[in-house]
């Protein structure tokens, strides 16, 4: 009984936080301020697990995707980049907006990636947010630099 005790212990140490994880990436809701406003994406919260072209300072910030062709060229790459991303999932769609849901691997959290394309400036601005946590490790830095060089080899 002593000895099954004391593997019990070690195993609910590294348990409880993974199910604590799952419990919550399973309750995390789409957020109410995706979508274009005034013609822009929403801005990034201030933690440090957003990035976007027309909000955020620092690490939140990068730079819009130009384009060549027509709006409705840009689109279509912009859909096949994403179908042939792994967990990824085209919520909406129309000619100047699309919204993606991003599922994680490990433990389902679920990102969400916004794209505009601004026609006159032959530029596609872009937001990706974490839903749940405050950090993200860098992780929606890391698939838009992805997304970016995927769309750009097309």
């Amino acid at each position: 009984m002593r000895r099954w005790i004391l593997l019990a212990i070690p195993a609910a140490v590294v348990a409880l936080p993974i199910l604590a994880f799952v419990i919550l990436s399973l309750f995390s809701r789409r957020p109410s301020n995706l979508g274009v406003a005034n013609g822009r994406l929403a801005p990034c919260p201030a933690s440090p697990n957003c990035v976007a072209t027309q909000s955020g300072a620092g690490e939140q910030r990068m730079a819009p995707l130009p384009f060549h062709g027509s709006p409705a060229e840009a689109m279509a790459r912009l859909k096949q980049t994403l179908q042939g991303m792994p967990r990824t999932r085209i919520v909406t769609a129309d000619e100047s907006y699309l919204h993606a849901e991003f599922v994680s691997a490990l433990f389902r959290f679920v990102d969400d990636v916004e794209f505009l394309i601004d026609p006159e400036a032959r530029m596609i601005h872009f937001r990706s947010a974490s839903r749940v946590g405050y950090s993200d490790l860098g992780a929606n830095r890391r698939r838009m630099v992805v997304i970016l060089n995927a769309f750009c080899k097309q």
